[in-house]
């Protein structure tokens, strides 16, 4: 068995909340929901200065801890500050995510870790440095599909020509890492496998990840853990589900025939890779500077009418303001700060 940590990188809507409450569900792993650290303070190391001072780092721990104090999804865990301060290695953002998340392993009695923040693949080569034996996880789903579930959330693009762009640069970076590692140390899932076969899936996962299968993952929407997330927002209510088979090819209900081709046109070669046929094979869209501002407009309508309908249906949508709050002014802090000293 391994006690490596265990990372779930993709794109936001395919999946990545069920897997996470899968995984945790088993006795050895605990997945807590992502504080989306490394997404937050990593483009902030260059401006603190020498995090190898403990005093500068432990200004970082203290705003990682605000954020945690802040987070949409309520953390009960106990974390000892200076204890991160001791313990992160390297000295930096990942240094501290990791000593955080040992903490988080130790509360639950589990053996090892995983981390659910799917920006986490814009950052291997860091998860790397800190742990050569980590493994990934790299969840894909079809690109239509990921492109109609972000419409109606709160915690993605909307338009479904900035999904597909996102969806594209991800799944080049996942895939760049599998080919680099190579399956004994990136593990590729399709969202769609998942629910057409769950239980051979997760067989295949735990037989990647080392563990043994435990049929009480397959229950995981029976925990607490999954009925509290299923409570706090509208875009997380079907974890408190079983595995839902007939969610696949939703995007033929939610999206026009010519998004669909749109998201196509961007995300095509990658399709083909991932075994996502597509409706429309010869569509092309590449635009110019008039239809991407439409495209922004657009977009940000449809963010106005899921952020109210979040008014009204989310429990978490205030703690999801703050949170977004306080990240913005940190980070406006430090980008006022100069990286170089200007002659």
């Amino acid at each position: 068995m391994s006690d490596a940590p265990i990372y779930i990188i993709g794109t936001e809507r395919s999946g990545s909340n069920l897997l996470r409450l899968v995984l945790n569900a088993h006795s050895r792993i605990a997945v807590p929901h992502p504080l989306h650290m490394m997404r937050y303070f990593a483009p902030t190391e260059a401006a603190r200065g020498d995090l190898g001072d403990p005093v500068i780092l432990g200004k970082l721990v203290d705003e990682v801890l605000l954020l945690k104090r802040v987070h949409i999804h309520p953390w009960a865990y106990p974390i000892d500050r200076q204890r991160i301060v001791d313990e992160a290695h390297p000295k930096d953002a990942m240094g501290v995510m990791g000593s955080l998340y040992d903490q988080v392993r130790e509360a639950e009695g589990k053996a090892r870790w995983g981390c659910k923040s799917t920006f986490m693949v814009h950052y291997t080569e860091r998860a790397l440095a800190r742990d050569p034996g980590a493994r990934f996880v790299l969840l894909v789903r079809d690109p239509r599909d990921v492109a109609a579930s972000s419409r109606r959330s709160v915690f993605s693009p909307y338009h479904p020509w900035l999904t597909a762009r996102l969806w594209t640069q991800q799944q080049q970076l996942g895939l760049g890492l599998l080919d680099d590692l190579g399956p004994e140390q990136v593990h590729l899932l399709r969202y769609e496998d998942l629910l057409d076969q769950p239980e051979a899936s997760v067989r295949a996962l735990c037989a990647f990840l080392d563990e043994g299968f435990e049929p009480g993952m397959l229950r995981f929407h029976e925990g607490r853990e999954a009925q509290t997330s299923a409570g706090l927002s509208e875009s997380w209510q079907n974890t408190a589900k079983p595995v839902l088979s007939n969610n696949a090819g939703k995007y033929r209900a939610h999206l026009t025939p010519s998004e669909v081709a749109m998201v196509e046109s961007v995300c095509g070669s990658l399709m083909q890779r991932l075994d996502y046929p597509r409706d429309h094979p010869d569509a092309t869209f590449d635009p110019g500077l008039r239809e991407r501002l439409e495209i922004h407009l657009r977009d940000l309508g449809w963010r106005t009418t899921v952020e109210l309908r979040s008014m009204r249906r989310d429990r978490n949508h205030w703690r999801r303001w703050s949170r977004d709050a306080t990240m913005r002014y940190l980070g406006a802090r430090y980008r006022s700060i100069p990286t170089t000293k200007s002659c």
